[in-house]
């Protein structure tokens, strides 16, 4: 078939599958039998976020940091470098990117742990909420700290129904405040087998006590 002039002038977008490679930091046994992914936020890279974690770690327990697959520079394209786990272009395109990214670190990683849970911070908190709902194997629990819900998130997710949820909260976040977490909780009724509210008295930051005691 003749090409048209105007198809020839069209601009089009297309899209390849390409190879490459992610990294991420842990801690704890490799034959532990809990394993917890911990998703940093916008701008953090994931071996300080694993040290920020640290109250998490446990005897039994495996804490594994991956880090988003887009890394920038946080200021005039030099210094310190941040990463971001997606952005408002080709989002679905990019989601599905980071879901797979997990599917396949839990799988290398989670092969002989008993249980999988997964701890979110502020942008990590969306990317923790997405892969749950469409993980290959759903983790156990998930903690979301410092952010909310995403907007596009299935509520109704059969992968949702079993999972026990804390929404960490600062009194003086202005990005995730208390009212926002339990405005959550309450659209997460039903729809989840448990979950708590944990406020703390500091900002948007983990609540170190809380992760602590879970």
């Amino acid at each position: 078939m003749e090409a048209r002039e105007d198809d020839a002038n069209a601009v089009r977008a297309g899209r390849i599958e390409v190879r490459r490679s992610a990294r991420w930091f842990e801690r704890g046994a490799v034959d532990a039998p809990q394993l917890w992914l911990v998703l940093h936020g916008y701008g953090q890279l994931a071996s300080a976020f694993l040290q920020s974690c640290a109250p998490l770690a446990r005897e039994g327990r495996r804490l594994v940091a991956p880090e988003a697959l887009s890394r920038f520079y946080l200021r005039s394209g030099r210094g310190a470098i941040g990463g971001s786990w997606m952005t408002s272009e080709a989002r679905e395109q990019e989601i599905e990117d980071y879901v797979a990214y997990l599917d396949a670190l839990v799988e290398h990683c989670g092969a002989r742990a008993a249980s999988v849970s997964v701890l979110g911070f502020s942008q990590g908190v969306a990317t923790a909420w997405r892969w749950a709902s469409r993980a290959r194997r759903a983790p156990q629990c998930v903690v979301a700290c410092g952010g909310g819900l995403p907007p596009d998130l299935d509520l109704d997710a059969p992968a949702l129904r079993a999972l026990e949820v804390v929404l960490s909260a600062g009194e003086h976040d202005e990005a995730y405040t208390p009212h926002a977490a339990q405005h959550d909780a309450e659209r997460l009724v039903g729809r989840v087998a448990r979950c708590e509210v944990a406020l703390h008295a500091g900002g948007h930051e983990l609540d170190l006590e809380l992760l602590a005691r879970l």
